[in-house]
Parts: structure tokens; C-alpha cells; sequence
């Protein structure tokens, strides 16, 4: 839950950056607030118009990827890129390092597989087809933006990229297709939408789910009538995201994001060795031992060697688990124990 709302806080501030002001000229922290509420009201009138909006919004995203990979093909093909750049590392800074500080904040491209966990039970035969949909997304994608890093690179210098808000605008403005700049930040601003508004579906739910099951108070189980989308946990969520908005930049946030996202891989590669143990009736999938072992001592060799600039990424994260462990703490003195029902099908 946490991880899911830094990302979309990451995201609010993006929308409201360089290319949203391609078409407006507001204060970036009003117009990142403006937008977080937008997507609560998205997310309050119902999953199935959400998962709708999200297939539509994710074509379009896919499809400005594409463009910017033509744009690298055809600077290639009449000589204005330059490839090498891909190769070039700051001065005084280690090869290893760099790589990294790169491989720790890919983890940030990771957010969304995890969260399909969540509604594996609507595949046919998930123990066989989920596995298969999980990897071939996570290499198609993961194919998708080595290209689009690749372009980038080649047609703008690494440095003007690392400096921008908005980096894939600027490759349109260089590059040689004359692509309309309204056009792709249109393009971007629908792709970072649709990466909010499934975060704040995720956290909301989650939020939802542990009232249903007696973690938190049975207050953020409310729905609302006919819709039966969870309002509390939405606009608890949504306060929480507004409050990191207007405390964070762009690098901190997305920082954040990653260190609450690498403590989440730990603990559930643990969780896979341990579980494993209870006994299954049913077909199931089992990953080799070894791969839990090696995503749970990465993912912590990286929290620890990976280089953050501002203390106030592990406050931040730290101050999000705190809430979530005063949030269980209240429950169990005001409520008590509660016993473990299945949550109720959310039928909006």
C-alpha cells in the first residue's frame, strides 16, 4: 500500500511538470493535487470503469514508446544520434555504481506486476497460465523500455535527459520525425494517469481488504451504496497521497517508492520459503528455492548499497510503515481480535 501511493505521488508531480505545461501554466504542486483528487473520483466510481479506462490509456501509452524508437531508428539512419552515448558514465563515478543506483530504481518499473497478483483467481488454470502472462509482461515490457533507453540516449545527451522532467519531450523536440510536442505530452500525460489510477485502485483495496479482515479498523471497510467502492480507504489513501505531494520532489518520492518496494520483495521471497512448507491440495506454481533466495539478499544488498542522496527518503518510508503499525495497534486495542473472514466481493 504504502509503495503504491509514493508511486502515484511520484506520478501526481510528474503530470503536473513539463508536460502538462505544455498546455497549461499552473503551480505544479496545485496541479499535482488537483489530479490525485481527479483519480480518487475515478477510483470512487467503480474498478470496472477504472480497468476500462486503463486498457484504453494503456494503448496509448504503448503506442508513444513506439514513437520514440522510431525517432531513435530514423536519427540512426540519417546520423544524427549518436550510440556511443549509451556507454558514457559521469566523471568520477564508478561503472558498478552507476549500475547500481540504475538497477535499484528499475525496481520502480516492477510496480503494477505485483499488483496483478491480486486478481490472479480470474484466470483459467492460474497455477499454469498466471506464471506464463506474469514473466512474458515483465520481458515484453522490460524489452520495450531498454529500446526506449537506448533512443533516448542516442538522440539526446544523458546528462540533458537526467536533468528534465519531462525526458522522452525532449527526445521529440530533438529528434528528426517533427512530431508534434502537444501531441506526445498529451501521450505521456495519459501514461502517467494510467500508472496512478492503478496504484491508488491497489492501495485502496488493500486498505479494504485488511478492514474486511480485522488488521485495521472496520472503518475503511465502508462502501459506498450502489457503487460499493470502498470511499474511506480511497480517501484515506488520497490524503496520504496529497500530503507526500506537497512534502517530496520528483527524485525523493520516486526514491521512496523504490526503498518501500525492495522491503516489500524481501519480505515476500520470505514469505515464499515459508509458506511453502504448509501443504497445498491443489495444483500449484513452485519456484526453484534458489530464485526466493536470490530476490530476497538482492533486494537487500541493493537497499544497502544503493546510494540515496536525501535522508528524507527512509523518513518518508519509515514514517509510512509507522502509520500502518499504529493504524493495526488502535485497531486491536479499540476493536480486539478479529476473526479472519474472506473480504467481500467489491461489486463496483
Amino acid at each position: 500500500m504504502s509503495s503504491g501511493i509514493a508511486s502515484a505521488s511520484t506520478l501526481a508531480r510528474a503530470f503536473a511538470g513539463d508536460y502538462l505545461s505544455e498546455f497549461v501554466d499552473l503551480p505544479l504542486v496545485l496541479a499535482a493535487l488537483i489530479f490525485i483528487v481527479v483519480v480518487a473520483a475515478i477510483n470512487a466510481r467503480g474498478i470496472a470503469e477504472s480497468v476500462k479506462l486503463n486498457v484504453v490509456l494503456t494503448s496509448i501509452e504503448v503506442t508513444g514508446l513506439l514513437i520514440i524508437v522510431v525517432i531513435g531508428v530514423a536519427a540512426l539512419g540519417e546520423g544524427s544520434g549518436d550510440f556511443s552515448r549509451n556507454f558514457e558514465f559521469k566523471d568520477g563515478e564508478s561503472v558498478f555504481g552507476a549500475i547500481v543506483a540504475g538497477t535499484a530504481l528499475a525496481f520502480y518499473a516492477m510496480i503494477g506486476f505485483e499488483d496483478s497478483v491480486n486478481v490472479a483467481e480470474e484466470a483459467k488454470q492460474p497455477s499454469r497460465n498466471y506464471p506464463r502472462a506474469l514473466f512474458i509482461g515483465i520481458a515484453a515490457a522490460g524489452t520495450l523500455y531498454l529500446l526506449v533507453t537506448l533512443t533516448a540516449s542516442l538522440v539526446v545527451p544523458t546528462g540533458q535527459l537526467s536533468g528534465s522532467d519531462a525526458p522522452l519531450l525532449e527526445v521529440v523536440e530533438v529528434g528528426p520525425l517533427g512530431i508534434p510536442t502537444k501531441l506526445f505530452a498529451f501521450i505521456a500525460l495519459t501514461a502517467v494517469s494510467n500508472s496512478a489510477l492503478i496504484n491508488m485502485i491497489m492501495a485502496s483495496r488493500i486498505v479494504y481488504g485488511m478492514a474486511e479482515q480485522g488488521i485495521v479498523s472496520s472503518l475503511f471497510s465502508r462502501v459506498l451504496p450502489g457503487r460499493r467502492t470502498p470511499f474511506v480507504a480511497i480517501l484515506f489513501t488520497t490524503v496520504i497521497a496529497a500530503a507526500l505531494i506537497t512534502t517530496g520532489d520528483l527524485a525523493t518520492l520516486a526514491d521512496t517508492t523504490v526503498l518501500l518496494l525492495l522491503f516489500v520483495f524481501i519480505i515476500v521471497n520470505i514469505a515464499v520459503l515459508v509458506l511453502r512448507r504448509d501443504p497445498v491440495e491443489h495444483e500449484h506454481f513452485t519456484a526453484p528455492s534458489i530464485f526466493p533466495v536470490l530476490g530476497a539478499l538482492v533486494s537487500l544488498w541493493l537497499i544497502v548499497h544503493t546510494p540515496l542522496d536525501d535522508i528524507s527518503t527512509f523518513a518518508r518510508a519509515g514514517g509510512l510503515v509507522a502509520l500502518g503499525a499504529v493504524l493495526w495497534l488502535v485497531n486491536r486495542l479499540v476493536e480486539g481480535p478479529h476473526e479472519e473472514v474472506e473480504p467481500e466481493a467489491l461489486r463496483g
